[in-house]
């Protein structure tokens, strides 16, 4: 087959060698890029941690006790045994609650136990005041992937993802004590309370606009919103003391809350709770049940097997003690050396960005002062943390238990420590991260980077790549991340991570002029399993655009710098092969584009790219300059 002109499409000519010979794992819905990279972290890991439980030579007491929930985790035979009792026993305290007042009895016990509720509450920093702690409430998860599949025009699809729901539930409920008449009343009773929920939670559309979250309402208002729920009550019982504000994440949802929880729908309420945290309990309960559990997730995202036993041990133990097995495989796996290395390049990246900004021709001086400020605060987190959290001391538990009751106990202490925050200082010296995940982020409300040492190695990043391989690789990521200060999101955020305008009005006009452009570019893109929502990606477009900007700016200073290997290099990051239900799927619920978009488009924007391949008017990578966006 003919290879594909590079001016025509600039992410086949350089991947689609690699994808004709790439294999999906049947327990994956994609491979390539950031998930065979994943996967390879994961093949190594898994071979350590046999390693420790073998020799028993552990490093530390962390590793010790997530190598003992890996080998109860992979104890088939053991979860055999145990069947579905550890969460039929675990579900009898909502079987046991027969009225609103009952229920607001047990309502401490229902958060701290992680019961599904009309409602969930937690401890996070304070969006205007980011040193310290608030509390916030939210709705529930609907049981579809999104808000979006209950809208009018989705019936036809929100039709065929229920019928497969309910027939996996289905087979789930038949394992129970329940009756056959109870089964299909409570599974009936749970598609009506979701249907309910549907109508009022946030999309993920809705959700990616974060600073709309913040929302402080008093709580004595909140209390009146929440009846018949005795909030009030629980606040004091939780925190010893009533806040004297809650922050309300989704205003619709608590304006209609009386619709979703009353004594009509109470009923309705009781058996949707038991039905979904039936269902969340069968990933650790026995083989057959995980495999059941998984099925509706699988299907709608084209996977044909479940994740084999070792594997899934491995994620859960690795999950649950992240920090100290992200500690253990940067430590052992990325070297001094390359950890320099590549914080220089991030310094040089931020340096670059105040140049830009200094020399922007669309902000005020006022705003680009501020600019710079919040670029000199940011915080860098490469590679991985020099000790753990103080949670991990408290992760402990008993090896005689069931994995469900040990996955459960842990996830309480966890959940108990994060509510204990609410007096205590935020920490910002926290990671967002562990060391062994293949990822990278920002967080607004620190305004610092994290790059965990697990993408730190090629594509994205190798001291044997050029220069210009690594800012066409990592550099336009670590860009990417960057740009997250400015996007339409961050951008919202002053130096210190706190909700702050600190624009003057026609910056802020000229900005979004900005904003609307890149979304336009992306908005309405056909592709073969659906349709482009540029609004809903805007945020992660405007950082890749972003992060080509300022690392396009450092290759003109670099010496011996090759545009062809930094484009090369950064189509070959967003490599990747998946399945088209995952692809579909990934369109409604990730607020990144398409990996394919993002090879192609953002190069389209800049004259590097024209000037490197000669690409014309009458190429696929041609965009006509009147519609080039380049915002820093």
């Amino acid at each position: 087959m003919e290879k594909v002109r590079i001016q025509d499409d600039l992410y086949l000519h350089v991947n689609q060698e690699t994808i004709d010979n790439l294999v999906i794992p049947d327990d994956m819905p994609m491979t390539g890029g950031f998930a065979t990279l994943d996967t390879d972290v994961e093949k190594l890991m898994m071979a350590e941690f046999d390693d420790m439980c073998k020799t028993k030579n552990y490093k530390n007491d962390y590793l010790r006790r997530a190598c003992a929930l890996y080998k109860v985790a992979k104890n088939a035979q053991r979860k055999e045994k145990d069947g579905i009792a550890p969460a039929l026993k675990h579900l009898s305290l909502i079987k046991s609650i027969d009225s609103i007042q009952v229920f607001n009895r047990q309502l401490k016990k229902l958060v701290l136990n992680m019961m599904p509720l009309p409602f969930s509450m937690s401890v996070g920093p304070d969006m205007k005041n980011t040193e310290r702690h608030c509390v916030s409430i939210q709705g529930p998860s609907v049981i579809l992937p999104d808000a979006s599949y209950y809208k009018p025009e989705m019936a036809q699809q929100k039709e065929a993802l229920i019928g497969m729901w309910s027939n996996m539930a289905k087979m789930v409920l038949a394992k129970t004590d329940l009756s056959a008449e109870e089964q299909e009343k409570y599974l009936q009773d749970t598609l009506a309370f979701d249907e309910i929920l549907g109508g009022l939670v946030k999309s993920r559309e809705e959700w990616s606009e974060y600073v709309k979250a913040y929302n402080p309402v008093k709580t004595s208002r909140v209390c009146s919103m929440m009846k018949p729920v005795a909030f009030k009550r629980l606040l004091k019982n939780v925190f010893g003391v009533v806040p004297e504000v809650v922050i309300v994440e989704e205003p619709r949802y608590f304006k209609n809350f009386k619709e979703v929880f009353n004594e009509n729908t109470f009923e309705l309420y009781l058996h949707w709770a038991y039905v979904v945290e039936l269902l969340g309990c069968c990933s650790y309960l026995s083989e057959e049940l995980r495999e059941i559990g998984g099925m509706f997730m699988r299907a709608i995202s084209g996977i044909p097997a479940m994740t084999p036993i070792n594997k899934f041990a491995y994620q859960l133990a690795s999950g649950m003690y992240s920090e100290p097995v992200g500690l253990y495989y940067g430590e052992k796996y990325f070297g001094e050396e390359a950890k320099k290395d590549i914080t220089d390049i991030v310094y040089q990246i931020v340096d670059m960005y105040k140049e830009r900004i200094k020399n922007n021709d669309f902000l005020e001086e006022a705003t680009k002062e501020k600019a710079i400020l919040k670029l000199s605060k940011i915080g860098v987190k490469m590679g991985y943390p020099d000790k753990v959290d103080e949670i991990y001391d408290k992760l402990v538990f008993g090896e005689r238990k069931s994995l469900f009751d040990i996955v459960l106990s842990l996830r309480k202490i966890r959940y108990e420590h994060s509510l204990s925050l609410i007096d205590k200082p935020v920490n910002r010296e926290e990671w967002a991260m562990p060391g062994h995940m293949v990822n990278a982020c920002y967080n607004p409300f620190v305004n610092d980077i994290t790059f965990p040492a697990a993408i730190l190695q090629p594509p994205f990043y190798s001291l044997k790549q050029t220069r210009s391989e690594n800012l066409g690789g990592i550099g336009a990521v670590i860009g990417h991340e960057i740009s997250h200060a400015f996007d339409s999101n961050g951008a919202k955020c002053d130096e210190n991570g706190n909700i702050n305008n600190w624009w003057t009005k026609e910056d802020s006009k000229r900005f979004q002029k900005k904003i609307n452009a890149m979304i336009k570019e992306f908005d309405g893109i056909e592709l073969p399993w659906g349709k482009v929502n540029g609004k809903f990606i805007v945020s992660e477009n405007m950082a890749d655009n972003g992060g080509m900007a300022v690392t396009l700016a450092i290759m003109a200073n670099t010496e011996n710098a090759c545009y062809e290997e930094y484009f090369m290099n950064w189509a070959r990051v967003w490599c990747m092969k998946a399945k088209p239900e995952y692809l579909a799927l990934l369109l409604n619920l990730d607020v990144h584009g398409p990996a394919t978009l993002r090879a192609n488009m953002q190069p389209r924007n800049f004259t590097e790219w024209y000037d490197t391949f000669g690409v014309k008017k009458t190429d696929k990578m041609y965009l006509a300059p009147s519609k080039r966006v380049v915002i820093w």
